[in-house]
């Protein structure tokens, strides 16, 4: 087992604007999460934020404190959340079992000392999906399905965004400091999640795309809404947005993506639009 870190620092919008192509994939792409029989992560410093992969094979694989963290356990000042986008699996947590199938969460609270992920199979092992961010009261672990998440649809096939938003670890599910997960999931013919575009200053958010065909692409939009930027990533990468930018996407199929979001409040609904003719 090997756990492997690196950090993110924060970027300036007017600093921004002059990235290169190899500028903006340093500061916000982040690849190669999930590798078989490794924990991988970036530690972000846009509200301290963590975007992580979990991938156990034949052995388990314990969530360590990274040295970013001055900690003696992953938990200790912080809150998780956990998304199995691989074959069925288990997290263990503090000695309780959860086991997790397909696209369902766990919700892990501050003061937890020990997380370890387990696959149901090494032939098949299962793919954990994880952000953190800091919380300051200690709330119950909590197993979430499909049917017990907040789920809405919208956008429509004739737009190209008809899409599903399952709001997972959110405050109408379960109690939260401030991270809060969902998945979106567009229906087949659609391609553009987010759109119209926004941003909230107050969090920042980062998206896992995944169940992206090996010979497709998406298309990344962020930055500035009068100087935005794009980056192209494939399955299982992920981008980090800061709270100054705006986050959208398209593919050349449809798929999936995990949000993750941390910052200032809880309100799904707080963000400044900007539609297609407001953009630059």
């Amino acid at each position: 087992m090997a756990t492997n870190y690196e950090i993110r620092y924060s970027n300036h919008p007017d600093d921004a604007k002059h990235y290169d192509t190899e500028r903006n994939r340093k500061d916000f792409l982040v690849q190669n999460l999930m590798s078989p029989g490794d924990v991988n992560m970036v530690y972000s410093m846009n509200d301290r934020f963590i975007v992580g992969g979990a991938v156990p094979v034949k052995e388990a694989l314990l969530l360590e404190a990274i040295d970013p963290l001055k900690a003696g356990h992953f938990c200790d000042r912080r809150e998780l959340g956990i998304i199995n986008v691989g074959p069925k699996g288990t997290v263990r947590v503090d000695g309780k079992a959860y086991p997790l199938e397909y696209k369902e969460a766990i919700y892990i609270g501050a003061g937890t000392r020990e997380v370890i992920f387990e696959s149901g199979s090494p032939d098949r092992p299962s793919r954990f999906y994880f952000n953190s961010a800091p919380a300051h009261t200690a709330y119950p672990t909590k197993h979430i399905t499909l049917a017990d998440a907040d789920t809405v649809e919208l956008g429509a096939l004739e737009s190209s965004n008809a899409r599903k938003i399952n709001k997972l670890i959110v405050n109408s599910v379960v109690d939260i400091c401030q991270l809060q997960m969902g998945m979106t999931e567009l229906k087949p013919g659609s391609v553009w999640n987010t759109m119209p575009a926004h941003l909230h200053s107050r969090r920042m958010e980062a998206y896992f795309y995944f169940e992206v065909p090996d010979d497709q692409a998406i298309c990344h939009f962020m930055g500035d809404p009068k100087e935005t930027r794009h980056i192209w990533l494939h399955n299982e990468e992920a981008v980090v947005s800061p709270s100054w930018s705006i986050h959208a996407a398209a593919g050349t199929s449809n798929y999936n993506f995990i949000w993750g979001m941390a910052g200032e409040n809880l309100d799904y609904g707080d963000m400044d639009a900007f539609g297609p003719h407001d953009l630059r």
